[in-house]
């Protein structure tokens, strides 16, 4: 990897920042002043100290993100505030990505990184990896509305679901409920209770798999994952 884009990637500012470090003998890589951009170094491997102090280089990067209402899942938008704008610039440069999406009106658990391999795991169908929401319905749900969503429902446009695991916390005009679908169909949880007549007025993911979204975490505000969820992530690979 070329060092400027090593240290513009660990957060040392932008590939015109990072030249002037350089240009000013602020790199060292393995007791050597390293002045050119384009020279190359093995971050795993090579000893590299940025202003007296020693880079910690991480290839991949987790984040767990409280999405909030209003927010876009992508990583650019021109009209609204996207899932990326939300994190700290030290932590943009990293390139990560959200790993699937919530619509824009849903709060909830969001996993963000820059590791491809796994976001395409966590996604795939053969995986089956379940995702559970809590929402507010419109509605009375119903024994019936259970029986429903565990053999599928035929959605707007034809296609039938996957079985479903429907939870009812609470039943009458306003009922609610956790769902459990290891699909991600647009819209999906809004349309399976269209499906059935009712109407989604509030919708929170509240795990991916394994994954929990962390109750100390405010809307809007993200960590990195731990050891223990990280363990979890790597044995779906």
């Amino acid at each position: 990897m070329r060092i400027d884009k090593l240290l513009a990637n660990s957060g040392y500012g932008s590939r015109k920042e990072v030249k002037q470090l350089l240009k000013k003998g602020q790199v060292i890589v393995n007791g050597v002043e390293i002045k050119q951009p384009k020279e190359h170094v093995n971050p795993t491997h090579d000893v590299v100290d940025v202003l007296g102090e020693r880079l910690h280089y991480q290839e991949f990067v987790y984040f767990m993100l409280n999405k909030p209402p209003g927010v876009v899942s992508a990583t650019e938008d021109m009209r609204d505030e996207t899932v990326i704008d939300l994190l700290e610039l030290t932590d943009q440069v990293r390139a990560p990505f959200p790993v699937g999406r919530l619509d824009k009106d849903t709060e909830g658990l969001l996993l963000l990184t820059n590791d491809g391999k796994l976001a395409h795991k966590l996604l795939s169908p053969k995986k089956d990896v379940g995702k559970r929401y809590y929402a507010n319905v419109k509605g009375q749900v119903t024994e019936k509305d259970i029986v429903a969503f565990k053999q599928g429902v035929t959605l707007d446009d034809g296609y039938h679901t996957k079985s479903a695991e429907l939870t009812i916390l609470e039943s009458g005009e306003s009922s609610e409920i956790e769902l459990v679908i290891s699909e991600g169909k647009f819209h999906q949880v809004k349309r399976m209770f269209e499906a059935v007549g009712k109407q989604v007025v509030y919708l929170k993911r509240l795990k991916m798999g394994e994954l929990t979204l962390d109750p100390s975490l405010e809307l809007g505000e993200y960590r990195e994952l731990t050891e223990e969820e990280l363990t979890y992530l790597q044995e779906l690979k």
